[in-house]
């Protein structure tokens, strides 16, 4: 019999990549061919989202889709939605020949047994307990970058969001086994590291975590602590160093020329320790992503967290004190329930403040069985939209200038992918161009770096090649991307 071959339909974050990279890993130590043509597939997965109603949609939209255009396929829907909805699904998307959560994604082996050995309709899913990891034979990122997870789920419980109730509770790996990780990536040709986690600054602070033999780090992130760390001065001498400085020390003791990026960190709990390391070691990058939501304090606080507006203007403030190159990415949360005009207002305001490099202005969306679902004062997709579209007006603006001021300057860049040039074009036919990112740019959601190069300089142009890293001078800057020679 001929070996059966599976396509891989990726959709929601970096965390749920790496879920799908597991899952391509498995099938192929079941001897499944892996192909990205889809027609070319007797199973295809729906690797889906199921965070917000927009990702939502476009999974079960991409999973039909995949029923009606490859009939012969079996289609599987796995990932977040499946998880949240396994048992919706079992009875209202009888089109699903199985459904997969994500709690142990060794259950994808029973799905495919089951599918194509004895016909059964398989929908499986397990305790969210662990963090699944293993060996990953195909990474879905762009060469010379991978993500690596070192925590799952969440116990911060915004008021607006489902990952406890997709994910479960927050637990995270142990530092000697992330550090193994790290190791393998890069003795595989991996430069850049993302560390990635629903919030890093957590990590080691599950309740089941037992990090340090005799102290409760859950106790004292959750439970001790009422306000943002920030305001905690004393919190390091208190406590002793976050098991995240501990975590980035252990990796910093790694030989090698590498990039290291921390992603996801939560405001509450930014513990100002790692700041030390990232001064000492130059691998680590000043690459922050503070998911504030909203800079209005009556705000944030009914989204069920500890800070204030002028707490996370502090946070920013000393992040650039200590790391005055630093890059800062937010996210923004518009329409929570009871936002009104003066709150959506204080948040423009705290964006000025901030100018943060790169942000993300979402509308809110409705998830039901998370408590801000039954809040009063709903407000309208239209009006929560257009708060959203005013943020990224806001953000396009400093994201500009913040551009413009890095023309001039030499970087570092990750070739992602080589650009044909037209055939047709004379003038372009002695000029490479490729695009890569620099130390600001992080993966998928920021700007890029355009590099222009000598195609006649054969020595110098055969350096420029996915996964490579050159050295190039910045002389111009868009709305989102910088253009650079080779140096």
């Amino acid at each position: 019999m001929a070996t059966r071959k599976f396509f891989l339909d990726q959709h929601g974050c970096a965390k749920n990549q790496v879920d799908g990279e597991l899952i391509i890993s498995r099938l192929l130590d079941l001897g499944y061919e892996h192909t990205y043509e889809p027609e070319q597939a007797d199973l295809i997965i729906i690797n889906s989202c199921g965070f917000i109603q927009s990702a939502k949609e476009e999974s079960i939209n991409s999973f039909m889709e995949a029923k009606s255009a490859y009939p012969k396929a079996k289609v599987v829907l796995a990932g977040c939605l499946a998880e949240r909805y396994a048992e919706v699904f079992k009875g209202d998307l009888p089109e699903a020949d199985g459904i997969v959560g994500n709690g142990d994604l060794s259950l994808i082996d029973e799905t495919v047994a089951r599918i194509f050995d004895d016909g059964s309709r398989p929908v499986l899913k397990a305790e969210q307990k662990g963090v699944c990891c293993g060996e990953r034979k195909t990474m879905l990122s762009y060469k010379g970058s991978a993500f690596v997870k070192i925590t799952e789920g969440c116990d911060n419980r915004c008021s607006f969001c489902a990952i406890p109730l997709i994910r479960g509770s927050l637990r995270s790996r142990k530092i000697a086994e992330i550090v193994e990780e790290i190791k393998s990536l890069l003795a595989n040709g991996i430069f850049e590291i993302n560390l990635i986690g629903q919030d890093l600054a957590a990590y080691g602070c599950g309740l089941e975590d037992d990090f340090e033999p005799g102290k409760n780090w859950h106790d004292i992130i959750y439970r001790q602590q009422k306000s943002p760390l920030i305001d905690c001065p004393d919190f390091t001498a208190a406590n002793g160093h976050s098991p995240l400085y501990q975590l980035i020390k252990a990796i910093s003791a790694l030989e090698g020329n590498f990039w290291v990026r921390l992603l996801y960190i939560h405001p509450d709990h930014f513990n100002t320790d790692i700041l030390e390391v990232l001064k000492e070691d130059k691998r680590f990058l000043p690459y922050f992503d503070i998911p504030f939501q909203s800079g209005d304090s009556t705000i944030i606080r009914a989204m069920n967290r500890k800070g204030l507006s002028q707490s996370y203007i502090n946070l920013v403030k000393t992040i650039r004190r200590e790391l005055p190159d630093s890059c800062i990415r937010t996210t923004f949360l518009t329409g929570f329930p009871g936002e009104s005009k003066e709150n959506a207002v204080a948040t423009e305001e705290f964006l000025k403040e901030i100018r943060s490099d790169w942000s993300g202005c979402f509308a809110y969306s409705r998830e039901d069985d998370t408590p801000a679902f039954s809040m009063k004062k709903q407000v309208s997709t239209k009006i929560a939209q257009g708060r959203a579209d005013a943020l990224a007006s806001i953000q396009h603006e400093i994201t500009v200038e913040s551009l413009r001021a890095r023309v001039g300057k030499e970087y570092d860049v990750l070739i992602e992918e080589i650009v044909e040039n037209p055939k047709d074009d004379e003038n372009s036919r002695d000029e490479g161009l490729a695009i890569g990112r620099a130390w600001f740019d992080a993966p998928e959601v920021d700007g890029s770096v355009v590099v222009r190069y000598d195609l006649d300089d054969a020595e110098r142009a055969a350096k420029v090649v996915p996964g490579a890293v050159v050295r190039v001078k910045a002389v111009a800057s868009s709305e989102v991307d910088i253009d650079s020679i080779l140096l």
